[in-house]
């Protein structure tokens, strides 16, 4: 595959690093992604074609460069690289292979399982909170520019070339089926913003759970040549939720749009409340949309909820204060509960939720008043579910963590666990977590 750098081409960074032009990764609507050597070893190359290579874009890059953002969760541009004449571009690290597009997912050609893709939710939610919380709008949320691990669910935000210091409205405005609708109908004063990306953001969270888009009901099946005038109607001057609990004029097919009716039906009640509340009274009001920290909160609470059908094996979200079981999604088999881990935190007395199903585990977040991010990793562990290496179908609570845990029975009578240790459960057990204060309640 060839393009606008040759292989071997040496171009210089902005730092007076040396690179050298390896080989081509891939083109998109801005420019190619070549792959090149540099003294921190193999990086991504983003080359813009000459109609996008503007004294605008130019400032953007610079700008984002020199913001210096390091977050894992973001192929940010980390260094400038001028080329002769007016072209430039700017160096990221190399996507690794076992982030996928939505794409894929959307074609149903991955697979994954609830948890990752509410993890994937929770993750995509807490990075565009990190971008947004210094002052940084993306402004193009949507499914091309976000790649996801379907074993796990961690996130990789691409294309951040277009985010901007907010109340800039130089630039692009985004995907048509992503954007705000008073950035479709081009309203006085509407630019994109943190504001309108939380629309984006809503639209690619329904995706991402329902593998169909919110807006894109009966009124989409009904339009003949779907053109830009009838996006535009779609999306921007008649746009209506295809659950709106007041509106049916959208709703879903039932012959050809069953996937979103099924899905809709197994997503629990605390997510579906944001989402209307979101393509109803945030379609309208952009005040009114749903905030990044209302969608972790309903995230967390639902990821650390999901069961596993006894007589299937599949997950299922649950909702996360019910103690009522529904039927599996699956073979429709009525859902067995197991016991609650009820974690409060040490200073805000925050009440966390956990179903105590066999891959449980409670991970540093859950016992902070406050954590910056919630990791779902290997190395984050406190405490985890395992089944008595003699006596199958005995559990425990294992500490994993490096302090000794205090704990108390029902029955009044104590014990010490220290690291590598466990405890067996109990109903009633109180587990104190170096901190914060765990119990175990039967369902």
């Amino acid at each position: 595959m060839s393009g606008m750098l040759d292989e071997g081409a040496r171009l210089t960074t902005d730092t007076g690093d040396e690179i050298v032009v390896s080989g081509m990764l891939g083109a998109g609507g801005q420019g190619e992604v070549h792959r090149v050597t540099t003294p921190l070893g193999d990086k991504a190359l983003k080359w813009y074609y000459p109609s996008c290579a503007t004294p605008e874009q130019r400032k953007i890059v610079e700008e984002l460069v020199s913001r210096d953002f390091d977050d894992d969760r973001f192929l940010w541009p980390h260094a400038f690289v001028p080329g002769p004449g007016d072209g430039f571009g700017y160096l990221m690290d190399i996507r690794p292979e076992r982030f996928k597009g939505l794409p894929a997912l959307f074609r149903r050609t991955l697979r994954t399982t609830p948890t990752a893709l509410v993890t994937a939710g929770l993750n995509m939610v807490e990075a565009y909170q990190a971008l947004h919380s210094r002052g940084i709008a993306y402004r193009d949320i949507s499914w091309g520019n976000i790649f996801f691990d379907p074993a796990n669910g961690d996130v990789l935000v691409c294309d951040n070339d277009n985010a901007v210091v907010e109340g800039e409205a130089s630039g692009i405005s985004g995907t048509m089926e992503f954007m705000a609708p008073e950035l479709v109908r081009g309203d006085t004063g509407a630019i994109p913003g943190t504001q309108t990306d939380l629309h984006s953001l809503s639209v690619l969270l329904f995706m991402l759970l329902m593998n169909h888009h919110p807006l894109k009901g009966r009124a989409e099946l009904a339009i003949r040549c779907l053109d830009e005038a009838a996006e535009k109607r779609l999306y921007g001057r008649n746009p209506v939720f295809v659950f709106d609990p007041d509106d049916d004029s959208n709703a879903p097919d039932p012959q050809e749009q069953r996937t979103v009716l099924a899905t809709w039906a197994v997503v629990p009640p605390r997510l579906r409340t944001l989402f209307v509340k979101n393509f109803t009274e945030g379609l309208r009001e952009p005040s009114r949309r749903v905030r990044e920290s209302q969608w972790r909160d309903a995230l967390r609470q639902v990821r650390d909820t999901i069961v596993d059908c006894a007589n299937c094996g599949r997950q299922n979200m649950t909702e996360p204060l019910s103690t009522t079981a529904r039927a599996c999604w699956s073979c429709g088999s009525t859902l067995v509960l197991p016991p609650r881990l009820v974690i409060t935190t040490p200073m805000l007395g925050t009440e966390r939720h956990l179903r105590l199903r066999r891959s449980a585990r409670v991970h540093e977040h859950h016992v902070l008043d406050e954590p910056a991010r919630h990791d779902y990793g290997d190395g984050t562990v406190v405490a985890e579910l395992v089944q008595h290496p003699t006596k199958p179908g005995v559990f425990g609570l294992a500490n994993r963590s490096a302090k000794t845990w205090s704990a108390r029975r029902s029955d009044g009578t104590a014990q010490d666990v220290p690291p590598g240790r466990s405890v067996p459960l109990r109903a009633g057990l109180e587990i104190d977590l170096g901190g914060a204060r765990a119990v175990i309640r039967a369902q």
